[in-house]
């Protein structure tokens, strides 16, 4: 890419035309993408490689664009020095800023079925390689929140070395103790996809229940079913209707498009897409449900409302770390009696 750099730069330089100097950087993004599909060992590893083509080596050839067109093609010269400011704004947002701009989204829904007031916290998504100050802070917001009752919808670690996990089972663990990490209902927790087999460690003795298969439970005033990992990606999956509140968690919402008969259903895994571009949205999000689903809340009928939260942490291993228009999330359902809606702070 270095060499194309340096080519592309020599181009610019002997062309005269603005087309030239587009068509130029035409044909280096291409190459950028084609030896980022090459190159990448996985589509995460290569939307890696994009991200440092666009981030790191489209600045080098507009800067240099700038430099080189500033006495002979003022126009072209402008444009490569308001390109580089506003490539290097969106670098600085997504991946200094937005990772850690915790957004704390509230909902308010009603329902018949209930007679009191209830809170629910949804945590999605800690996904982390590291239990470091935000990881510590965020979940400290969990306990401020003095919810009622928490639902965490899974990828709590994404780390591959069996050592290094453990480790951080361990810290993260030793956290949450010190946290009290609890709510009157309890907490519930169900597996992601980025979760090894060994992931309900870390909540051993504490005030947890992690559930690896589908299972329904009477939580207080309310019914809960929690969907193994599987059950939670499959759109054609069946939950029968109970005469209570009923709540369905899941890792993925792509449960959401199957017969699904409950009155709330929450999610994560998409991490809101992670990247979201203005006037369109979401260009990736991992999941089966329209990219209008696949963050806060929609209501599939009169009688369901599905939330899937955007998560607090972000893809890590060969991923790019980055957030861009799609700050990490913490969400806190208010549910009440028709007429009521919880209103505490």
């Amino acid at each position: 890419m270095l060499v194309a750099d340096a080519v592309s730069i020599t181009v610019i330089r002997r062309g005269r035309r603005a087309i030239d100097t587009v068509m130029t950087f035409v044909l280096l993004a291409v190459l950028m993408v084609v030896l980022a599909v090459v190159i990448g060992r996985d589509p995460f590893d290569a939307a890696r490689l994009v991200t440092h083509g666009i981030f790191g080596h489209a600045v080098i050839v507009l800067l240099g664009t700038a430099c080189i067109k500033w006495s002979v093609a003022r126009g072209q010269a402008v444009c490569g020095v308001v390109l580089t400011l506003s490539l290097s704004v969106v670098a600085v947002d997504a991946f200094l800023v937005e990772p850690t701009w915790l957004e704390v989204s509230r909902v308010r829904l009603t329902s018949s079925k209930l007679s009191q007031p209830l809170r629910i916290v949804l945590v999605a998504d800690l996904q982390t390689d590291v239990i470091g100050d935000y990881e510590k802070e965020v979940l400290q917001k969990v306990v401020d929140q003095k919810p009622d009752l928490i639902l965490m919808a899974g990828d709590y670690l994404h780390v591959h070395d069996d050592e290094r996990r453990a480790e951080l089972r361990g810290l993260l663990r030793n956290h949450l103790v010190r946290i009290g990490f609890g709510s009157p209902l309890g907490v519930y927790a169900v597996q992601g996809n980025t979760d090894s087999s060994d992931w309900p460690a870390i909540f051993k003795n504490l005030p947890v229940k992690a559930f690896k298969t589908t299972e329904t439970v009477d939580v207080g005033p309310l019914r809960l079913t929690c969907l193994s990992e599987s059950d939670s990606f499959d759109p054609r999956q069946r939950v029968e209707p109970v005469d209570r509140f009923h709540v369905v968690l899941g890792h993925a919402p792509d449960f959401a498009l199957g017969p699904v008969q409950a009155d709330l259903l929450v999610a994560g895994h998409t991490h809101g897409g992670q990247v979201r571009l203005p006037w369109f949205g979401p260009p990736v999000t991992l999941s089966r449900v329209p990219r209008a689903w696949a963050a806060g809340v929609t209501k599939l009928d009169p009688h369901r409302t599905l939330i899937v939260s955007r998560g607090i942490g972000m893809e890590r291993s060969r991923a790019p770390r980055l957030r861009f228009l799609c700050r990490p999330q913490l969400v806190v359902i208010d549910v009440g009696p028709v007429g009521e809606v919880a209103s505490r702070k």
